[in-house]
């Protein structure tokens, strides 16, 4: 995981990004491209192309947001898969 944080802020310097996105403008982000991932099932034809486009967006959006507030991803979804596990038991 560690090679795709480093990755996606090596790009981010590169194009300047990471002096201007703030947790405000990406948490806006996550949902512009959220409501983009969903229009790609809302078309007549699917384009896994363009779901694989979208998704990386929402992901790259996330992780960068997760990196820029020192959040541990392993962690968060470690304890919100524990949290959902006792929210919704075996039946």
């Amino acid at each position: 995981m560690e090679d795709i944080f480093e990755l996606i802020q090596a790009f981010r310097v590169k194009k300047g990004w990471d002096k201007t996105d703030t947790p405000n403008v990406l948490a806006k982000s996550i949902s512009v491209e959220s409501a983009e991932l969903l229009e790609c099932f809302l078309e007549e034809e699917f384009d896994i192309e363009h779901v694989k486009g979208e998704l990386s967006d929402v992901l790259m959006i996330a992780l960068t947001l997760a990196m820029d507030l020192n959040l541990d991803v392993k962690t968060l979804i470690q304890t919100k898969l524990l949290e959902v596990d006792k929210k919704y038991e075996d039946k």
